[in-house]
């Protein structure tokens, strides 16, 4: 068999399995090749985000609403976005310029934020641009800092500032560190977003940042979404949690980044 007939072969054997997973000896058995030939297809499905690799074998991509709310993200893997979140704000300065973008990942970042003890002698505010209508709601008036929100349009379903006035802004500003979220992430590839509108503002936060960190949980690693907008190899630190295999770890270390491994509960 071909490469691509045994592609299709695994995913039909993934769609007629209970919970769509398979195993790579039985996939082995049935397509009547190596073990180590399954392997690398599973690996080869994954990189198109249609697999995600587990012990011994592979399941399904179970695909997510092309765009779910902001509402709807916040109430899925809460505890280990709580954990990358605080990940993440210990690599944050008190003082200084963070871009924040929108979506649940970063508003948890925000949440942190607003909670952290400042350091004694600490004296002026973290100065804040977001395009999160919701970051600076929460932000905004809090004295350890200063808010300035994106202009431009809002998107209803994720309450983000997108548009040219945004991206202009953005345009003629330098920050400390930016701190975005993604829809997928797929090692070797990037970084992915669902509209173009969504993916020029992350762009434009990390072209504009010193620091450029990634913050996304372990199940948006191997899901590619409409638009990519960042290489792994054009940002400094991905923040995700410790349920990443070992595997796509060290794929993600080879682009460039370091990463860095969320501990929830721990």
């Amino acid at each position: 068999m071909y490469p691509a007939e045994r592609h299709a072969a695994i995913l039909a054997a993934a769609r007629a399995a209970d919970a769509g997973e398979v195993e790579v000896q039985q996939l082995s058995l049935q397509l009547g090749v190596t073990a180590e030939t399954v392997r690398r297809d599973l690996t080869a499905l994954e990189r198109r985000g249609l697999v995600r690799r587990r012990h011994g074998g592979a399941a399904l991509v179970t695909r997510p609403p092309f765009e779910p709310t902001l509402h709807q993200r916040s109430l899925e893997e809460a505890v280990e976005r709580a954990a990358i979140a605080a990940a993440v704000v210990e690599l944050l300065p008190e003082e200084g310029v963070l871009l924040l973008d929108s979506g649940s990942m970063t508003l948890e970042v925000a949440a942190l934020l607003a909670r952290r003890k400042p350091r004694a002698g600490a004296s002026a505010a973290l100065l804040v641009v977001t395009n999160s209508l919701p970051v600076a709601r929460l932000l905004g008036g809090l004295p350890a800092f200063t808010v300035y929100a994106l202009p431009g349009a809002v998107r209803s379903v994720t309450q983000a500032v997108v548009g040219p006035w945004a991206e202009e802004r953005l345009a003629g500003l330098r920050a400390d560190v930016a701190v975005v979220g993604a829809n997928g992430v797929v090692a070797g590839e990037g970084a992915f977003t669902t509209l173009p509108e969504e993916a020029a503002l992350k762009q434009r936060m990390l072209a504009a940042a010193a620091q450029r960190i990634l913050a996304v949980t372990a199940t948006k690693f191997g899901t590619a979404s409409l638009c990519r907008f960042a290489g792994l190899d054009g940002l400094d630190t991905v923040v995700t949690d410790d349920r990443l295999d070992a595997a796509t770890a060290d794929l993600v270390r080879a682009d460039g980044p370091e990463l860095v491994l969320a501990h929830p509960g721990g």
